[in-house]
């Protein structure tokens, strides 16, 4: 018996990305012709939703900036509701390759959430000093946690499966860090199963990075924060399939 393939839904959390947003929407519907794509924009104040719209995408357009996790929040609920099986973040800025999504995807099948890992033997993305001796402890306290290894527990570049959609249309952190450190923290607690692969990082197509040295320093002092936070706080079950979000 032939089993159907899943529903992939590509969410693309944006906010101040239309310069860079064409290039990365041509490239996910060319590598992904079958997939469904939402750009989430998280209150924006240039034409970001313009230009998702003219490329013929679904849009959310949210009333003003709830960060990363509040985006893929309402993007988990749009899959939920439009009967999507697997939910993939893919980045506005162009630092996710899309050609890596199907990969990420394959994996899913012994996994509910599949980390596209910038520090699993592909080259291109390396960090050196004090901001690598700290990734390296976070991953490795994460590792204990999801009990698998883990290498890079901050990319935004993860595929979930439908156990993992339901968990976080109802229960993704909106805080800030929530979208890497905490949802896996609570996905893990919820006895979900995480692993990664390894993908390549690109420069960003447009715009500036939002961390120079110091801004990433107190980056993950936050993210530490956050982790300590996530441990403290009850553990959430995974909703039933057919559960409203």
């Amino acid at each position: 018996m032939l089993v159907p393939a899943p529903r992939v839904l590509v969410v693309v959390p944006a906010w101040n990305e239309a310069a860079a947003l064409p290039a990365v929407l041509a490239e996910i519907v060319a590598a992904l012709p079958g997939a469904g794509v939402v750009v989430v924009n998280d209150g924006s104040s240039d034409t970001t939703s313009a230009v998702a719209r003219a490329a013929g995408v679904d849009v959310l357009d949210l009333p003003f900036n709830l960060g990363v996790g509040g985006a893929m929040r309402a993007g988990f609920r749009f899959a939920l509701l439009h009967g999507f099986d697997v939910v993939v973040q893919v980045d506005a800025d162009g630092q996710h390759d899309p050609r890596d999504v199907s990969r990420l995807v394959a994996e899913l099948g012994d996994a509910d959430i599949v980390i596209g890992a910038r520090f699993a033997d592909q080259a291109g993305y390396r960090v050196r000093g004090p901001r690598w001796w700290a990734m390296r402890l976070l991953a490795a306290t994460l590792s204990r946690v999801a009990r698998a290894q883990l290498t890079d527990t901050t990319s935004g570049f993860k595929a979930s499966g439908p156990r993992a959609v339901r968990l976080f249309a109802v229960h993704y952190p909106a805080e800030y860090l929530g979208d890497t450190v905490e949802s896996l923290v609570i996905a893990a607690r919820a006895g979900l199963r995480v692993t990664q692969i390894g993908v390549t990082m690109r420069q960003r197509a447009a715009g500036q990075p939002s961390h120079g040295p110091w801004k990433s320093a107190v980056y993950l002092m936050r993210a530490f924060l956050a982790l300590l936070i996530a441990l403290t706080r009850r553990r959430v079950p995974v909703p039933a399939a057919g559960a409203a979000a």
